[in-house]
């Protein structure tokens, strides 16, 4: 059985929202194997809503998830089901890690969602010399989350994102 810390950022979590937290998290006990998981919960409330984000870190990967609701209940169930899907979506990835001696989910319990795969769309694009003011109004011209470039002044590929919180990151090739 998995261990589930839940904490709150500006709001009080009550046993209650605990107790529902780790019974709907229970669900994935049945894909893993390992019972030393620790399962890190956070609760946000940002206006009239409230985000939850799950961060299940394992020995291979890093299970991740967030959802925003008008009802905490509601915000869990979505989450719950995004990393439901997570798990189910990377079977096959998961079986090859298995044949490589590291098993850490009871892939015989993951139903095959192949069917329901979205389609991989790949693009080559022309990345042109900017600096990231540029790069930013690019983005946004495009309507875009992201944008990659080549820093004009550093000469290097970098990625320019919108932050969750309106702000923007760089992300720069070493």
């Amino acid at each position: 059985m998995m261990e589930v810390l839940v904490r709150g950022n500006k709001i009080d979590i009550t046993d209650a929202m605990k107790d529902y937290v780790k019974e709907k998290l229970s669900k994935l006990d049945k894909y893993t194997l390992d019972d030393d998981i620790r399962a890190t919960v956070l609760v946000k409330v940002r206006n009239y809503s409230q985000k939850v984000e799950v961060t299940i870190p394992l020995k291979t990967l890093i299970l991740r998830a967030e959802e925003e609701s008008q009802d905490f209940y509601s915000a869990v169930d979505l989450v719950i089901n995004k990393l439901e899907r997570q798990i189910r979506k990377n079977k096959t990835k998961l079986k090859k890690k298995e044949k490589a001696g590291i098993k850490e989910f009871n892939i015989d319990d993951i139903i095959d969602l192949s069917e329901d795969e979205p389609v991989i769309k790949r693009k080559k694009i022309e990345i042109k010399p900017m600096n990231l003011e540029e790069a930013i109004l690019q983005m946004e011209l495009l309507g875009h989350n992201f944008y990659m470039y080549k820093d004009s002044e550093l000469h290097k590929i970098a990625l320019v994102y919108k932050r969750h919180d309106g702000g923007y990151g760089v992300i720069e090739e070493e």
